[in-house]
Parts: C-alpha cells; sequence; structure tokens
C-alpha cells in the first residue's frame, strides 16, 4: 500500500486501534481527495460523531460520518476507493463480481489487519508487562528511577539482564542486583530474584539472594533489616500452597551451599507477642491507636524504630526492635546503645515494673497474711448457739470441778 492510495497506512492503523477500544464511528474530511491521520476522529457512539462532524465545518473541512466493523467495511464506504479500481470494460482481469483484484485486495486487508493486530497485541503485552513490572519494583521499594532503564533492557529483547539499585541506609551500604529473565514460551518477562548486600563497620559484607513468588517477597527495605541482624514478620506460603504468618530472621553462622544464610522462622505458636511485649514499656505512641498501629507495622519490618518513653515525668526518645527468638523487644538509648537488662525496669510502666517488684510485693503481703493470722489462744474458740465449748464449771455439793 503506497501514498497514492486515497486512504493512508496510519489511517488504517487508528482505524484497527479504534475498533479495539470499541469505537465504531469515523468522522473522516470528505473534501480532501487523500485522507490521512489528521483527517480522521474515530467515537464510540454515532452522536458523539455527529456533533463533531456539525461542530467542524469550514471552507475547507467537511466530515462525514461513517460506521465500521472492519477495515474492509471503510474501503467498501469512502467513495473515494471506488475510483481506484480501472474500468472493468477496459481490462478483462477487472470483472464486476469475484474479480482478481477484488480477491488480491480483501487477501492484502486481510493481511495487513492480521499484521496489525499481532502487531498490536505484542506492544499492547509488552506496555503491560512494562507497567507490571515498573510498579514491581516500587512495591518492593527501589523507587522508580530504574523505570528508563527497564524499559530499554524490555525492547532489547535480550534472553534476560539485570538491573542494579545502591543505597545509604543509616550510614551503611546497601547494594541490589535484580534479575529478569524471559518466559521461554512467551515475550514477557518475570523479576525473579535478587542479591542483596550490606557493609559492615569492620569492612565485611553480608549478602543474601532473596527470591520472589509472583511478584511478593522481601522487600529491599526488609533485606537491609535482615541483613543487619533483625528479623522480620511475613506472610509465607508452605509447599502445598497454604498460607502462614511467621517471623524471619537469618542465621549468619548457617550457610546452605549456595553461601546464603539459613533462615530460621518463628510461627505464631512460638509464644513471641509482639504487642504484649511493646506494652511493658511506658511508650506514649500507645496512647493514640494510629500511632501504635503505625509503630506495630514498623516493628513488624524489622526496623529499629524510635518512641518516645515516660520516665520520672518527662519524656525520652529512645528505640526498640523487635527480638522475637526470645520473645521480647530491645530497648536502646538515644545514641543508639542497648539498655541493659538491670536497667529496663526504670522504663517500663506502672503494670509491670519488673518481675523482682512483683516478687517483692508478693513476698510483703505474704507476710502480712502470715501475721495476721497469729491470734490469742483465747481468740480461737469457737462458739455454737452463743455457748462456750470450753469446759464448764459445775457446780455441786462435791468438791472439785467436773466435766459436763
Amino acid at each position: 500500500m503506497n501514498n497514492e492510495h486515497p486512504i493512508s497506512d496510519e489511517v488504517l492503523e487508528l482505524a484497527q486501534l479504534a475498533l479495539n477500544k470499541g469505537e465504531h464511528w469515523m468522522a473522516y474530511n470528505n473534501s480532501l481527495y487523500f485522507i490521512d491521520k489528521s483527517d480522521v476522529y474515530f467515537f464510540s457512539s454515532k452522536d458523539e460523531a455527529n456533533d463533531f462532524a456539525d461542530n467542524n465545518i469550514s471552507d475547507r473541512d467537511h466530515f462525514h460520518v461513517l460506521h465500521f466493523e472492519s477495515i474492509l467495511n471503510i474501503y467498501k464506504a469512502i467513495p473515494y476507493a471506488k475510483n481506484t479500481v480501472p474500468n472493468p470494460d477496459a481490462n478483462g482481469l477487472y470483472n464486476h463480481e469475484g474479480n482478481d483484484f477484488t480477491d488480491a485486495l480483501i487477501d492484502h486487508i486481510e493481511q495487513q489487519q492480521s499484521l496489525f493486530k499481532s502487531q498490536l497485541k505484542t506492544d499492547i503485552m509488552n506496555n503491560e508487562n512494562f507497567q507490571y513490572l515498573g510498579d514491581n519494583l516500587k512495591y518492593m521499594g527501589f523507587g522508580e528511577n530504574l523505570k528508563p532503564e527497564l524499559e530499554k533492557n524490555l525492547k532489547e529483547g535480550k534472553g534476560e539482564f539485570q538491573l542494579h539499585y545502591k543505597a545509604e541506609i543509616n550510614k551503611k551500604p546497601f547494594e541490589v542486583t535484580m534479575n529478569f529473565r524471559k518466559s521461554d514460551s512467551s515475550d514477557m518477562y518475570f523479576f525473579n530474584n535478587y542479591n542483596a548486600s550490606l557493609g559492615k563497620a569492620n569492612g565485611e559484607k553480608e549478602e543474601q539472594t532473596f527470591y520472589l513468588n509472583k511478584g511478593k517477597g522481601v522487600t529491599g527495605k526488609e533485606a537491609f533489616n535482615l541483613l543487619d541482624g533483625r528479623a522480620v514478620h511475613k506472610d509465607l506460603v508452605t509447599r502445598e500452597g497454604q498460607p502462614y504468618k511467621a517471623w524471619i530472621q537469618l542465621d549468619f553462622e548457617k550457610k546452605d551451599k549456595n553461601n546464603n544464610s539459613e533462615v530460621k522462622q518463628f510461627h505464631e505458636n512460638y509464644g513471641f507477642d509482639l504487642k504484649a511485649a511493646v506494652e511493658k514499656f511506658a511508650i506514649t505512641e500507645l496512647k493514640e491507636p494510629d500511632k501504635e498501629k503505625a509503630l506495630m507495622q514498623s516493628l513488624q519490618k524489622g526496623n529499629v524504630q524510635s518512641v518516645s518513653i515516660e520516665k520520672d515525668g518527662s519524656s525520652h526518645k529512645m528505640f526498640i526492635e523487635a527480638d522475637p527468638q526470645f520473645k521480647k523487644v530491645n530497648l536502646y538509648d538515644s545514641n543508639m546503645k542497648m539498655v541493659a537488662k538491670e536497667s529496663l525496669d526504670q522504663y517500663k510502666t506502672g503494670i509491670d515494673k519488673g518481675a523482682k517488684a512483683v516478687k517483692e510485693d508478693v513476698a510483703d503481703d505474704k507476710k502480712k497474711e502470715v501475721k495476721q493470722d497469729i491470734k490469742p489462744e483465747k481468740d480461737k474458740v469457737v462458739k455454737k448457739n452463743d455457748k462456750s465449748l470450753l469446759p464448764k464449771k459445775r457446780e455441786g455439793n462435791k468438791k472439785g470441778l467436773g466435766v459436763s
């Protein structure tokens, strides 16, 4: 098809796109001999198309409206297309009915439609794949700055590629290499896993490969927290597909064959109650439901969370982190120095000031009870019907005492 045809290829492509969008009404400028893409407009209803045509009349423009269900409908409906077919009387090849030219034209149109649909489908799938992976990167905590590089790699069509992410969190270098792979059966790409590394103060690194399941898994910030030694609460799935919740933590002392640290899990029946552990301390944020919810969610992600703790009538900025293995939370002062176990009682609530204080109170109460039980012998006398059960003195003529 060339530009001598009264309908340009771009118009046909726009028409096919309109069909896929459910737009079956076209307004075209029939005051022109050659119809280009700037001379056509598509609508989903007849009224919209007619309104446009009525409101866009000028000395140069006059729009005609037609309804179409296929590209062939456009060829048949536009008068200019008929003028391109030679006079059937001038050449025997061009018969009125079932002629070779018409058959070839229809075949060409159908072939163009098939190619266009195929390309359109591919473009739509690639765009959806790009949007899905871009959203996936954002959900995983890697932002949107990698989207241009992602799009570039998708267009290149390689079997697999990598994206790199670097950040400094709490003055610690954190690096991630994300691995993408093309499907064996389609042009779709998948974000399968990523390798994360965290630099330590001594110059060493902790590394771990995290695997994703349908775009979900350990986020970038959670990976940082795990590599920094803390635990993260996650929704997990068994091999049989059953969902469950558990705290996970890396065991840096145990490595598998790929040099990944083994993952320890503390299930719900392990007995760690985060809320109860946090409520032992006089934390100001617990007084407001929204702040309490945000605090719990942050701790579940493995963060070291800042809190305000009341002590001696004033508020002190401190930090806490979840420690599910030992069924507690760790407390740090404003300089991120862990508070010693023997000093924790001073930061606890009035209800729970520590086991030692509770034991002392219980011991004092027991002493009081014992003291109250020791009474003079005469107070232990039991009376019945207002009569004493002590032996009565019997009066009689005989001398001495008797028992009645």
